[in-house]
């Protein structure tokens, strides 16, 4: 997993901090920070879907 690229970890406030992360086969990465050695993994398309659900208001009744 040397070839993941993490972006800065996204935190909230007194919550865990989730990093994302790509490498170069298309593969995506989901992680707490400091854990990025146990990554949830997919494609890249699944976690641009996920993203795209997410803007759209999919997952607001979670919050």
């Amino acid at each position: 997993m040397d070839d993941i690229t993490w972006e800065e970890p996204f935190c909230g406030e007194g919550a865990s901090c989730f990093r994302l992360g790509t490498d170069p086969t298309g593969n995506a990465y989901i992680a707490i920070a400091g854990e990025e050695d146990a990554p949830l993994t997919d494609s890249r398309e699944a976690l641009r879907r996920m993203i795209l659900d997410i803007k759209a208001g999919k997952a607001d009744h979670l919050l």
